[in-house]
Order: C-alpha cells, then sequence, then structure tokens
C-alpha cells in the first residue's frame, strides 16, 4: 500500500504526493506574489534590535524607530503579540476534493476559478462546485465573503489578476503606470463587452473603482478597505485609460487592485435597483448567468463572446452544504466535482475513493479568535494574553487539524512582506494563564466565543478546544456558541464594534501578499472589522504606509 492509499494519511504525507500544486501554492504565498516590492525580503531583521522577548504585561521594548516600511509593518505586528487583541490560532489549509472527471489545480488565494478547470473526460463538461455557504447576492462590490467572491467572480472581473502562484497579471487593463505619489494610470483594454453586449470603456471603470469607495456613489460598499488608500477615479482626457488617487503614496496600489476592485457596467447599475443587481449579473467574464435562486443554485453557462479563449467547461453550478460529511458524500457519489474544506479525518475516504483525489494548499488566511478591547474582560491586554497562554495551540494543530495548518502568533503570515520572523506562537503555559487572570482582575468570569459553523477547516472543533482549554483554567468559565456564518458576518462586517460578539472566531483572507491589508482592516482603530485600538499600533502602520516598499 502507498503513501497515498493509507488510512493515515497526515498533511505532511499529503503534501508530499500533492507534487507541484502544493510546492507552487507555498512559493506563492513566500511574498513574490505580485507586490512592487521588487527587492525587500520579508522578515528581514528590519525590526532590530532582535531583543529578548518582553514579559507579559509589558508592552513596549526599547528600539530604534525603524527605516523601512517592512520595519514598520515588523513593528506592529510585535506590538500586536505583545498586546494580544486576538486569540492566535493558525494558518489554513485550503483542502478540496477533486472529481476524476475534470484537471484542476488549487490557489493560494482560495479563488476556485472555474476558467482554468480543464474536463478529463466527457462527464467534465459539466461542472459542480459544492462550498459551505452560497452568495449573500450577486453585487460584487456589496459582500466580503470568500463563497461569494467564488460565485460572483466567475461572471466579473478585475483591473488587474494572479495567477495561481499570486503573480500579478494584466485583466481589464492591458498597461499600468504611476504617474506620480497618489496617482497611478490604467489603460483600458480595447474590444472587452459585458454579458448585456454593451462595450467596456474607461467611464464604467472610474465608476466601479468610485462606487466602491465612495459612499455618495450607489452603496457604502463593505469592499472600501480592500481598496485601502484609493480616493477616486477619474477618466483621463483623450486616452483610453483611469488615473487612481490615493491619499499619500499607497505604496502597494497595483497589488490591491489586481485582488480586488470588481469592474460593473455603470448604465446597467444605474438604471436598475440594488435587489435586481443581486439578483442578476453583467460582467465580462468567462461565464454568464443563466439561472439564480438564492441559497440554492446558481448556474452559470460559458461566455462564447469571451475576449480570451472560451472556457473549455460548457456549463458551471455553484451549490453550498454547511455540513462538511454532505459535500464528501456528493463528491463521492459524482454529483459534485469540487468540494471545499474538506475535514481532515475525511481525506483518506475522498483518496480511496475510484473517482476522486485530493487538492490542497496552504492558504493566505490566517484563523483567529477576536476579542473586543472595549468590553470587560477583553479590556485587559492581561486577560487576553492570559487566552493565548491558556491554549495547546500545538495540539490543536495536531488533533484538531491533523496537521492540517500551522500555528501564528501575529496577524501576518510567514511569508508575507511585514512578517516578524522574531515573534514565536504563545507558549502553553496554564499557570500563568492563571496568573494573569488574577492581575487582570478577571477572576471568576464567563465568556463565550461565537463561531460559524462549517465555514472553515474543522472551526467549531476549533473553537470547541479553545473554549475547553480556557474552562480547563481554575479561574474562568468559557462555552461556546455555535452561529450561522452570515449572521456572523453582517454583525463583524457592518462598520461597527459595537454589533461585534465580545469573542469571535474569523478567518481572514490576505490575497495582497502584504501585512497592510490584514493590520488595517481588522487591527487598526478605524479599520471597518477592527476589534482593537491602540495608539502606537496605529503610529507604526500610518508610517508603514507612508512609505515605499522598494526601499
Amino acid at each position: 500500500m502507498s503513501d497515498k492509499d493509507s488510512a493515515d494519511v497526515s498533511r505532511r504525507k499529503f503534501l508530499g504526493f500533492a507534487g507541484a500544486a502544493t510546492a507552487t501554492a507555498v512559493a506563492g504565498c513566500g511574498g513574490g506574489g505580485g507586490t512592487e516590492t521588487g527587492t525587500d525580503e520579508p522578515g528581514g531583521g528590519t525590526d532590530e534590535p532582535t531583543d529578548e522577548p518582553t514579559e507579559p504585561g509589558e508592552t513596549a521594548t526599547e528600539r530604534p524607530e525603524p527605516e523601512t516600511r517592512d520595519g514598520y509593518l515588523q513593528r506592529a505586528n510585535r506590538v500586536a503579540h505583545e498586546q494580544a487583541p486576538w486569540v492566535f490560532l493558525n494558518r489554513q489549509y485550503s483542502v478540496y476534493g477533486k472529481s476524476d472527471d475534470i484537471e484542476w489545480q488549487a490557489r493560494a488565494d482560495e479563488f476556485i476559478d472555474a476558467y482554468a478547470i480543464t474536463p478529463a473526460n466527457d462527464d467534465g463538461d459539466d461542472v459542480v462546485i459544492n462550498q459551505s455557504q452560497m452568495d449573500s447576492g450577486l453585487d460584487p462590490q456589496d459582500h466580503r465573503a470568500t463563497p461569494t467572491d467564488n460565485i460572483v467572480m466567475q461572471a466579473y472581473e478585475k483591473l488587474l489578476d494572479r495567477d495561481r502562484e499570486g503573480g500579478i497579471l494584466e485583466s481589464l487593463a492591458d498597461d499600468y503606470s504611476r504617474q506620480e505619489n497618489g496617482r497611478v494610470r490604467f489603460h483600458i483594454r480595447d474590444g472587452v463587452s459585458f454579458h448585456s453586449g454593451d462595450n467596456l470603456t474607461p467611464e464604467d471603470v472610474a465608476y466601479s473603482i468610485n462606487r466602491i469607495v465612495d459612499p455618495e456613489v450607489g452603496i457604502a460598499s463593505p469592499q472600501q478597505d480592500q481598496l485601502a488608500g484609493v480616493t477616486g477615479a477619474e477618466v483621463v482626457d483623450g486616452e483610453r485609460a483611469v488615473d487612481v488617487m490615493s491619499s499619500g503614496l499607497n505604496p502597494i496600489v497595483f497589488s490591491l487592485f489586481a485582488s480586488y476592485g470588481p469592474i460593473m457596467n455603470k448604465s446597467w447599475v444605474q438604471s436598475n435597483e440594488g435587489s435586481y443587481i443581486n439578483q442578476n449579473m453583467d460582467g465580462t467574464g468567462p461565464f454568464v448567468l443563466e439561472t439564480y435562486e438564492q441559497g440554492v443554485e446558481v448556474v452559470f453557462n460559458r461566455n462564447d463572446n469571451y475576449w480570451k479563449e472560451a472556457a473549455e467547461i460548457s456549463t458551471l453550478t455553484m451549490r453550498a452544504s454547511s455540513e462538511s460529511s454532505t459535500r464528501v458524500n456528493s463528491l463521492l457519489s459524482e454529483e459534485s466535482d469540487i468540494i471545499v474544506n474538506v475535514p481532515p479525518q475525511e481525506v483518506s475516504r475522498v483518496e480511496q475513493n475510484d473517482s476522486s483525489s485530493i487538492a490542497a494548499a496552504p492558504s493566505t488566511r490566517v484563523i483567529f479568535n477576536a476579542m473586543r478591547y472595549d468590553v470587560e474582560p477583553f479590556d485587559s491586554a492581561e486577560f487576553r494574553q492570559a487566552v493565548n497562554y491558556a491554549i495547546d495551540l500545538e495540539s490543536i494543530v495536531e488533533n484538531v487539524l491533523s496537521t492540517f495548518g500551522d500555528q501564528t502568533g501575529q496577524p501576518t503570515l510567514d511569508g508575507y512582506f511585514g512578517y516578524n520572523g522574531d515573534l514565536d506562537p504563545y507558549p502553553y503555559d496554564p499557570d500563568q494563564a492563571e496568573t494573569l487572570v488574577e492581575e487582570s482582575g478577571y477572576g471568576g468570569v464567563e465568556v463565550e466565543l461565537h463561531t460559524p459553523v462549517g465555514r472553515y477547516l474543522n472551526d467549531v472543533q476549533i473553537a470547541q478546544a479553545v473554549a475547553g482549554y480556557l474552562d480547563d483554567l481554575e479561574n474562568v468559565t468559557a462555552s461556546v456558541n455555535q452561529r450561522d456564518f452570515q449572521a456572523l458576518a453582517s454583525e463583524v462586517t457592518d462598520g461597527d464594534i459595537e454589533t461585534s460578539p465580545h469573542w469571535y472566531l474569523l478567518g481572514w483572507g490576505n490575497t495582497t501578499f502584504d501585512a497592510s491589508q490584514t493590520l488595517i482592516p481588522l487591527l487598526t482603530s478605524d479599520g471597518n472589522l477592527t476589534s482593537w485600538s491602540n495608539e502606537e499600533f496605529d503610529r507604526l502602520v500610518s508610517e508603514a504606509q507612508s512609505l515605499p516598499s522598494e526601499e
């Protein structure tokens, strides 16, 4: 029996036979993912000097002011590590089940690009993808969830794109350049049409960008911070081009547009109500909406008038099952061709089936427990540190995730620009945790961890393990509240910290491979999804965003 056939398939064994796809995906998270960094190497020691770790409760170590953008981001990660606004958990691995009727490889950014699917036989011409959640509506600029992206971005496109390894590609823009600090220019590709037949124009592009960053243009888009620093866009007179303006340098602006910013048809949007836009599509992408049954199924046909070669598959159907066992059964019964989040205990069953296999990649998603700084007991740094000391993270990765994950000790993932290589995960030390709880003044407190069900790999099991470890302390009682993902996400992403649960499990995918796109939205005082406020952290991130990445 080969390793692949073994019933005891661990992640490390799996990665061994997953071959080039996984290796490439790891490379894609290595900081070279199409950012404008050029010469910088993440973790390059610009947070010098590398002092002895600070003791619990200490907030600062004497260090010289950083000189580079990388150094400021590393320092911001250090402050977050010391102040512990999160329970730092793990880097998620994307583990998919795949039918042998198709050829397809997993991407680091979790986008299931149906355009890249190739039929392996006649049965692979009509593809069904089964994920954990359906969309929250079809407006590509009015959501913040990967399952929705996986549906709407089959029909919509961006100015720039990324390859499977994370490198930047031209898309609806066929050229781009920096004009000056705070202004970049995109040349808009000619010969592109929307599914309605309207031609793509620079006016469509400028309107789409403004609809995201300016609440006065159509909607208050929850994607505004994805284009961080962008203040607006305007058509360039006499040219088929659009200028995008930013406040300040905006050092990773092209990387932002490679990951975010779907382009819409201005006249189609302006002539329809929001409810219509959320149930219909008019993109430029490789698939055209055929039918939409909200919460049940989305069916696409191939766009035979696509500006590139038409997709190789004829139809694409998107469905969802929140229960992982239901998704696995749909794959094994040949009702689905790709399923997401195969739990570790089901990997062997998928691999040993005659018509399916596993495709996996270390993802761009960090899993964490946010602790609101403005409510008791999480307003105490000592208490937040205690929660980190209380959990055995190594055991969670080993036993809950069967090693399909990596421990984290800071908000930024290893390999990203701004990652601080001097920071280790908190050690498992329940005695230290109990001491810190007493020092915080919250001994005897009861806390409840809100977690989605089935959105992330073994999310409920991770939450139960975290709460279990905390409950094992003599001076804390902890429990888990299982939540519908859409309901939980809507509370966290509405821009009002007071509507968020006090303590919640969430995952955050950052496809720019730059620390700022995790730190700014989730942890700065003004971040749209923030759970924390710290003046020194805000200052460090602000300084980083004023510097170029090239230096």
